[in-house]
């Protein structure tokens, strides 16, 4: 029986690297210059690895009924790992993928098959979505990194207005940000589109909550109320779990930070050595 062999090349952005996992038969690590990107299990596409993109899929999980489909735009490509679990748990679903290294895109779509119904585009977020269509996509997932940090231009007032017009009125827009006590970045993100969107949720793990460690966290916008009761039950029973914040909470969170201007915008911080790094 042949082993799967790592796969190393250089793309747009960095060094890409497939790394097999030894415990799952057809399971894949990518890391662009050391940093995890994405984890995909090929048998098992709804087996999420990665604790935001379980966080993702669990507001995935709550926002229609289970198995209908949805219109889903997502900002950032790397292995595909959301857009195959969405195949398989929403069968049907429309996806747009956008990812700005083409390499990158080329490297996933010749080792990594790319499910049925999955449209790849390769191109800048931002300026994808300015030509997206008005009120499309019922869920717009960014998960974008220059090397581990959010561009400054995905983190604008302006960015999010283009959101809030691609989204339709029962949709929701989600982003996966890092930060780390003060949580400057992270505050501004939810104090720009607090400025478009009337609901707003964050799930993050307790401890990056406290300040005690740098982490990933979910940024969940809306018009309409989501299921916060059942997003709540998920994040809480989940192997990590996390906690999601909003109302009074969230807003005494968010504190005195204004939205983002494209003036003054700046890419996420800089995560601390060994942040993201693979043990």
């Amino acid at each position: 029986m042949t082993e799967p062999i790592p796969v190393s090349r250089p793309v747009d952005h960095g060094t890409a690297k497939l790394m097999p996992d030894v415990d799952r038969e057809r399971a894949w690590l990518l890391t662009v210059d050391g940093a995890p990107q994405s984890y995909v299990d090929l048998d098992d596409p709804a087996h999420l690895e990665f604790e935001y993109a379980r966080r993702l899929g669990h507001v995935l999980d709550v926002l229609a009924e289970p198995g209908a489909p949805l219109d889903v735009l997502h900002l950032g490509g790397g292995a595909l790992t959301l857009p195959r679990y969405v195949h398989v748990t929403r069968p049907g679903s429309g996806q747009d993928v956008v990812e700005a290294d083409c390499r990158l895109l080329d490297m996933v779509v010749e080792h990594l098959p790319v499910p049925e119904g999955v449209r790849l585009h390769a191109g800048d977020a931002r300026a994808w979505l300015e030509t997206a269509p008005d009120n499309s996509a019922d869920v717009l997932v960014a998960d974008v990194f220059g090397g581990s940090r959010v561009p400054a231009h995905l983190t604008t007032l302006s960015y999010a207005r283009q959101a809030e017009r691609v989204v339709r009125p029962t949709g929701v827009y989600l982003a996966n940000l890092a930060d780390a006590a003060p949580f400057d970045f992270l505050r501004s993100q939810l104090a720009t589109f607090a400025a478009v969107f009337p609901e707003l949720a964050l799930i993050a793990e307790p401890a990056v909550l406290r300040g005690r460690r740098f982490g990933n966290t979910v940024l969940v916008a809306s018009h309409q109320p989501v299921d916060l009761a059942g997003l709540t039950r998920r994040t809480a029973a989940d192997a990590f779990p996390a906690r999601v914040e909003y109302g009074p909470e969230l807003a005494t969170f968010i504190g005195d930070a204004r939205p983002v201007r494209d003036e003054n915008a700046v890419p996420s911080p800089e995560p601390p050595d060994g942040a993201f790094g693979i043990g």
